[in-house]
């Protein structure tokens, strides 16, 4: 039962093999491997109508952009991107993906099933698989039982050097822009060739913290469209309608700003998405840990609170497809026909033509 334990990543690959030889909505892709030879994989989810049509949507969202020769036409299915588990010591979002993905595809959600008509889901699960196992391998031996809820506990501290980090150590919602990583490298390439229209990074924070979710906390960088700042505020509430059902605690526009272009909400701010990084509460909380309230908050609430934000985005980006695809074509227009800054054209030096490539 998902919240009981922390699954190990060959287990959450497993399932999400699992689900696509399932479930004819589901295509599974394998986008790359991690330095340590784990599989990176994306899971498309679609309607019946569009799950064959896949390419042909990710080839005019490309020509939406000017990327691809040819007229796009905006009424096509949005594609909506979440992604999770970039720093491994954040590991309730995988969790999250996997009730997430069964959700999407469950034959008898009718709600769904109805989103899926109008929205591509693309399901990234562990983006950082070595960091993941890291965490997982710290604290699954060590861990009482029933978990220890005491924040002093061992369980609750993790030896240096974590799971936040990759194999080389390093923090990968650092290098969207940069990609100096091999799981960054190839992520972006699976990511540029479809250039969504919304994108979702699943993060954690201290446990004591709130949910957080859009809209994204003042200032913003000046070439953020309205639009872009109009639909997170349009997620914000989607969210807060479902948190404030269940009496669940949030909080937005504080601490999570629109700034530095690498990372997994604002590199695809700047390539025309709505970007956006949600984050609950759960650094260190093991399966369970006594907040500074006095409540416990345990791996099961923390699940939970994730696959409600995902499936909150799906069901707004659904509701809002025509406006989300005609503004991602406006975007790039407005690019090509008035590119904003001072320089129109750049000169690299060929002194190293293999960097160039």
């Amino acid at each position: 039962k998902l919240g009981d334990q922390f699954t190990q990543h060959y287990r959450l690959v497993e399932y999400f093999r699992y689900i696509a030889q399932a479930s004819k909505n589901v295509k599974l892709t394998q986008y790359g491997t991690t330095s340590e030879g784990r599989p990176l994989l994306t899971a498309f989810v679609a309607s019946d109508e569009n799950i064959g049509k896949l390419e042909e949507i990710r080839l005019n969202n490309l020509r939406l952009t000017g990327l691809e020769s040819g007229q796009g036409n905006i009424n096509s299915p949005a594609i909506v991107w979440l992604s999770y588990n970039i720093h491994g010591n954040e590991p309730s979002s995988s969790e999250a993906a996997m009730q997430t993905l069964f959700e999407l595809v469950d034959p008898s959600n009718a709600k769904t099933k109805n989103w899926l008509k109008n929205v591509v889901v693309v399901i990234d699960p562990c983006q950082n698989p070595d960091g993941r196992e890291r965490y997982v391998n710290f604290y699954n031996p060590i861990h009482a039982t029933p978990p220890d809820a005491d924040p002093a506990a061992r369980e609750h501290r993790e030896p240096w050097p974590g799971g936040r980090y990759n194999h080389y150590y390093f923090d990968m919602n650092r290098d969207w822009a940069w990609q100096t990583q091999q799981e960054s490298q190839a992520k972006l390439v699976n990511y540029n060739k479809w250039l969504p229209q919304v994108h979702v990074d699943f993060h954690e924070q201290g446990y004591n913290a709130p949910y957080y979710f859009a809209p994204a906390a003042e200032p913003f960088h000046k070439d953020i469209t309205p639009w872009q700042r109009e639909f997170q505020v349009m997620v914000g509430k989607n969210n807060a309608k479902y948190f404030d059902q269940n009496g669940w605690l949030y909080f937005t526009k504080y601490e999570f700003d629109l700034l530095y272009p690498s990372y997994g909400d604002t590199y695809p701010l700047y390539n025309g998405s709505i970007g956006m990084t949600f984050e609950q509460g759960g650094i260190s909380a093991g399966l369970a840990v006594k907040m500074s309230s006095g409540d416990t908050l345990t791996l099961a609430d923390r699940v939970v609170h994730h696959l409600a934000t995902g499936l909150s985005t799906v069901e707004i980006s659904s509701e809002n497809t025509q406006k989300l695809m005609q503004h991602f074509k406006d975007f790039y227009d407005r690019a090509r026909n008035n590119p904003p800054g001072d320089f129109k054209t750049y000169l690299i030096k060929n002194e190293n033509p293999d960097k160039l490539k």
